[in-house]
C-alpha cells in the first residue's frame, strides 16, 4: 500500500547484513534522511516530493529497528558502527561516493556520526532537534546516573527490559502521547523525559492529547500506531542501549571535528534543546553554515511545520557545490 505519493516509490534492499526499507523520488545528488524515535522512513514523507522537485534524488528508510527494516536481536547490532556502516553500504549500492546527510532526533546521531567517523562520504550534514554532541569524559549512562540518582531519567530506564513491554504494551498510547503530547502548546511535553522516580514508567508520564493537532490526520497517526503494534519498541529502545558501547567505540576518532558544510534546524519549542543546546558544537562543527529555529514547532519539526523546513533544506543544499 501507498503511503506517500505517487512521486515515492518503495522497495526493500539489503545491505551490511540487514534489510532497510527505502522511500524514493527524484533524480539528481543524493540526499539520504535518517529518521529518529519513535518515527519512520514515513516521517519525511513532506520532504521527500519538496526535495525531487527542488532537483535532488531524495531517500528516506525504515532504518534496522524500525518498520518494515530488520529488527538484529543482539542489542550490539545497534551501535553507531552498525548504525553508520548501514549508510556508507547503501551508498555503495546505489553507486554514489557521497550525499548530504539530513537526520531527525536519534537519526541526528546518526548523520553527525557519518560526518565525524567517515567524512569522506559526506557532502554536507544537517542536523535536526539533536546538535552534534562531542565525546563526552565518560560512559554517557554512567554520568546520567550520578546526575539524576534515584529519579527518573527516560535514557536510563530504556536500559532495563521493562522499557519493551512498557512502550509496547499498547502501541497506540504509547505513540500518541510521544507525537501528540510534545507538541507546542502542550504544559506537559518534558514530563515524560525526567521527573520523580515513584510516577512510573514511561508511558505512564505521556501527556494522552484528545484531538489531533492540525499537522498530522488520522490516517497518518494509524500509520505510526500500526508499524509500532506490529513491530513493538524492542530494536528502537536498543539504540539508546549503546550509549555507553558508541562512547566506548568512538574513541579512535573522538577528537576529530566535523568539517564537512552543516546546518542545524529544530523547532524553536523543541523540549530536547533543554538537554543539548546548539552551543555544544561550538569549536567542534567548524563550517556550520546556518542554525535555523522554526517558531511553533516541537520536537516533531519536519512534520509540524514542513513548509519552512523544506524551504530551508533547499536553501542550504543548494549552497552547495554539486557532489
Amino acid at each position: 500500500m501507498r503511503v506517500i505519493t505517487s512521486e515515492v516509490t518503495e522497495r526493500d534492499v539489503h545491505v551490511n547484513g540487514v534489510d532497510l526499507h527505502l522511500y524514493e523520488a527524484g533524480e539528481g545528488p543524493l540526499v539520504l534522511l535518517c529518521h529518529g524515535f519513535p518515527e519512520l522512513g514515513y516521517s519525511w514523507r513532506h520532504q521527500l516530493p519538496a526535495l525531487a522537485a527542488a532537483g535532488y534524488h531524495a531517500v528516506a528508510m525504515d532504518q534496522r529497528g524500525y518498520g518494515k527494516a530488520s529488527a538484529p536481536e543482539p542489542v550490539e547490532a545497534y551501535d553507531i558502527v552498525a548504525l553508520t556502516d548501514d549508510q556508507a553500504a547503501l551508498l555503495d549500492l546505489v553507486g554514489a561516493e557521497r550525499a548530504a546527510f539530513v537526520g531527525h532526533d536519534w537519526g541526528a546521531n546518526v548523520v553527525w556520526g557519518m560526518a565525524h567517523r567517515l567524512p569522506e562520504r559526506v557532502a554536507a550534514v544537517v542536523g535536526m532537534s539533536v546538535p552534534f554532541v562531542p565525546r563526552p569524559s565518560g560512559p554517557p549512562i554512567e554520568i546520567m546516573r550520578s546526575m539524576f540518582g534515584d529519579n527518573f531519567f527516560y535514557m536510563v530506564y530504556f536500559q532495563e527490559e521493562a522499557a519493551d513491554a512498557d512502550l509496547g504494551a499498547d502501541a497506540s498510547r504509547t505513540i500518541r502521547g510521544m507525537l501528540l503530547g510534545m507538541t507546542p502548546g502542550s504544559p506537559d511535553a518534558a514530563v515524560p523525559m525526567f521527573g520523580p522516580a515513584e510516577a512510573g514508567g514511561f508511558v505512564d508520564r505521556l501527556p494522552q492529547a484528545t484531538l489531533l493537532p492540525a499537522w498530522i490526520t488520522d490516517a497518518e497517526l494509524d500509520h505510526y500506531i500500526e508499524e509500532f503494534s506490529r513491530t513493538g519498541f524492542r530494536g528502537a529502545i536498543n539504540w539508546y542501549r549503546n550509549l555507553d558501547r558508541n562512547w566506548s567505540l568512538s574513541e579512535p576518532w573522538a577528537q576529530r571535528k566535523v568539517t564537512c558544510p552543516a546546518m542545524f534546524l529544530a523547532g524553536a519549542q523543541d523540549v530536547v534543546l533543554m538537554m543539548t543546546p546548539p552551543s555544544i558544537m561550538d569549536g567542534w562543527v567548524t563550517d556550520l553554515r546556518e542554525t535555523v529555529m522554526i517558531e511553533g514547532a516541537g520536537h516533531w519539526v519536519q512534520q509540524e511545520k514542513p513548509a519552512e523546513t523544506n524551504e530551508a533544506l533547499v536553501r542550504f543544499l543548494d549552497t552547495l557545490d554539486r557532489w
